[in-house]
């Protein structure tokens, strides 16, 4: 038996009406015996019914609960339960206050940890007691992210080092290791693209990437701007001969490519094309040019060309000839930028909290080259003089490059250090500089002003335009060229029936709806999704081919890895190489680049570019379901009329594309049959519809 007792008097009240101190249910099993009640309670006289004596027993139970003695008892017992709770709590902090107390007063790395052994923050500081024990003071306790903090941690480690610089290197990979909540991590939608040189290849290639991995390849850089980096690989491709395609140079291919045919390749892939003596020296040689070793390089290349010219190779010297031309232009304009003036990185930001936005920009020669963006949406707390010197470290202690002066807006505790640290590194002197005056603070002004513009894009959903989001989406796909025009393919099916796909084109920032494309999948048996992209691709393609007209900037998926490959290999069979290729996951929202799938792209909820991909797939679903819609109603409408005795697939066909629904040719009189399939089918579906009559349409028929 169940009863449910939920409108007991408050204790403060008390009497019919007041507020229910709570609700609860009561269960009594229907055949308990009774024992002595605990309760004072009348017993129920011998022979009374089972269902009296629970009936008895259950108003004694709601008596007592409504007295006093047991509201009393029960505001003890939630009273007792919060003192424990509280009690716990500064029982743990006053644990961790006095733990700091035995910390050692040297240099050295603190971790709060949570019960979890989760590492909530890494701190450093020169004396590890002074430092931890703060966190513990009255004073501190008014900052509401260490009363977070404090509030959290159970527990407390350090690691001593020998000075104040190792303790900043050891922070600075502990949080990179860690990423701590309680730390400022680096939020950043922008990252330089380095060569990488694949030295552990038989036949090494260069690419440009933004992601360093420990493969056995070479990476250089990093380069700003970003077109640098593509400017030097193109002329690797072209004077060296070294490629950067995705093609699987581990087994012989029957025919080149196009890149060797215009000689920016020396077609390695096809035996025979070249020698891997041959190959292995022009690898040689971009290394050097890549390592700066121009010295090297140059008097490699000349001794090359002097002996071609002696073997009466005149065409392979005069390439020579021409790319020692080249080198020694590069080296020329190098010299004059570097006497332009010195390198200088300029930092602002605008906060909102808990939203930030802040810029950097990049300044060489007197000019600014480039700029980078880093945005967080978790700032509660804002403290720019904790908050500079904790995003100086990440972005520059492991750079490969330092500039010589560093703007700032406020100066900050360990300014001096940083420096050191950062001019021991550089191998020449590094200065943080906070402008007060003149042209430099003005400079800090402006980057302070694009910081505003950058959060209002950003988190007051002012569209950025479309030049800027394709600039966006390229540095995000790391793509050798903008990709201006993108056509997007999906595939549509119910358990392998009335398969179709879709092909949609977004161009300049616009759907480009007339240049959409349907498909009917032809060759794929069954439910097979990568047979169907695979399909639908080479068919589309194919077509381009044929009629030479150009290949659009990048290629999108809607699907996984497997239908990104299906893909690939279609364009591979065509012969198209070299094609940006990705497709976009549903629900995780990751993109996977072709040629860079150990490396899925997850990008921020708010990135424009994400939202543009998004518009994109969810346009080309649209469609491709649409077309599905129409195909499985068309067949299912034809099939009901292949149900008539005499009507073959070419007339039902014929009254669907006149009359355009089923309904409609159930409606229709006599003559208007009569005049579209002629008397003798019209007999038949007379007298079909009148044998099969459906209560939805007229009697008429």
């Amino acid at each position: 038996m169940r009863r449910e007792i939920s409108s007991l008097p408050s204790a403060a009240a008390g009497g019919a009406g007041s507020t229910p101190l709570f609700a609860f249910e009561l269960e009594l099993e229907p055949e308990l015996e009774l024992c002595e009640p605990p309760l004072p309670c009348a017993r129920p006289a011998a022979g009374h019914t089972h269902a009296a004596r629970l009936a008895a027993a259950s108003s004694a139970v709601v008596r007592f609960m409504a007295s006093a003695a047991f509201r009393c008892a029960l505001l003890s017992s939630l009273l007792l339960r919060h003192a424990v709770a509280g009690r716990a709590l500064r029982f743990r902090a006053v644990d961790l206050k006095e733990k700091a107390e035995t910390f050692p007063a040297q240099p050295g790395v603190y971790l709060f940890r949570d019960a979890q052994d989760t590492v909530l923050y890494v701190g450093m500081s020169v004396s590890l007691r002074s430092r931890v024990r703060s966190y513990f003071s009255e004073a501190r306790g008014v900052d509401p992210k260490t009363s977070a903090l404090v509030r959290e941690a159970a527990g407390l480690d350090y690691i001593v080092v020998d000075n104040e610089r190792e303790a900043l290197a050891l922070e600075n990979n502990l949080i990179k290791q860690y990423q701590p909540k309680f730390n400022i991590l680096l939020r950043d939608d922008k990252t330089y693209p380095y060569i990488k040189f694949t030295a552990a290849e038989k036949f090494p290639r260069v690419y440009v990437t933004r992601r360093l991995k420990k493969d056995g390849s070479l990476y250089f850089g990093p380069y700003f701007p970003a077109s640098l980096a593509y400017r030097i690989v193109k002329l690797i491709h072209k004077w060296f001969k070294v490629p950067s395609c995705t093609v699987d140079l581990t087994r012989a291919h029957p025919r080149p490519c196009l890149e060797y045919h215009i000689h920016r390749c020396h077609g390695p892939c096809v035996p025979g094309l070249v020698t891997d003596a041959r190959y292995a020296e022009a690898a040689r040689d971009v290394r050097l040019f890549l390592d700066g070793r121009k010295s090297e390089l140059r008097s490699g290349l000349t001794g090359r060309m002097q002996r071609a010219s002696d073997d009466e190779r005149f065409e392979e010297a005069a390439a020579v000839r021409d790319l020692l031309a080249t080198l020694e232009d590069v080296e020329e304009r190098q010299k004059m930028a570097a006497a332009a003036g010195d390198d200088t990185d300029v930092l602002a930001w605008h906060a909102e909290p808990p939203l930030l936005s802040v810029n950097l920009f990049h300044m060489r020669a007197g000019r600014v080259v480039d700029r980078r963006d880093f945005y967080w949406e978790n700032q509660e707390v804002f403290s720019p003089e904790e908050f500079l010197p904790a995003l100086l470290k990440q972005i520059y202690l492991d750079s490969a490059y330092q500039p010589r002066y560093l703007h700032v807006p406020i100066d900050f505790d360990q300014r001096a250090l940083l420096e050191e640290i950062l001019t021991d590194r550089a191998a020449h002197r590094v200065e943080i500089v906070v402008p007060q005056r003149g042209q430099k603070r003005a400079l800090v002004e402006l980057v302070e002003k694009n910081a505003k513009l950058s959060f209002d894009q950003r988190f007051r959903v002012l569209r950025p335009s479309s030049k800027a989001i394709v600039e966006a989406l390229e540095a995000a796909l790391n793509l050798t060229e903008k990709p201006r025009r993108i056509e997007c393919f999906d595939v549509s099916h119910i358990q392998g029936t009335d398969k179709v796909a879709s092909m949609v084109v977004w161009e300049d920032g616009k759907l480009r709806k007339g240049e959409y494309r349907k498909f009917i999948i032809r060759d794929v048996a069954g439910n097979d999704d990568f047979a169907s992209i695979h399909e639908v691709v080479l068919r589309r393609y194919r077509r381009l081919r044929d009629e030479q007209k150009s290949l659009p900037g990048l290629i999108l998926i809607d699907g996984g890895l497997g239908q990104l490959h299906a893909a690939a290999q279609a364009l591979e069979a065509l012969g198209i190489i070299n094609q940006p290729l990705a497709s976009i996951a549903k629900r995780e929202e990751i993109l996977y680049v072709f040629g860079q799938e150990n490396d899925p792209i997850q990008l921020d909820r708010h990135s424009p570019i994400l939202q543009l991909v998004q518009l994109i797939r969810d346009e080309t679903h649209r469609f491709a379901v649409t077309f599905h819609r129409s195909r499985r109603g068309a067949r299912q409408r034809s099939s009901a009329l292949l149900d008539v005795p005499g009507i073959g697939p070419r007339t039902a066909e014929k009254l669907l594309r006149h009359f355009g629904s089923l309904a409609r040719i159930q409606a229709a009189s006599l003559e208007e049959l009569q005049a579209v399939v002629g008397p003798s089918h019209t007999q038949k579906l007379s007298a079909h519809f009148h044998s099969h009559p459906d209560p939805r349409q007229r009697e008429a028929l």
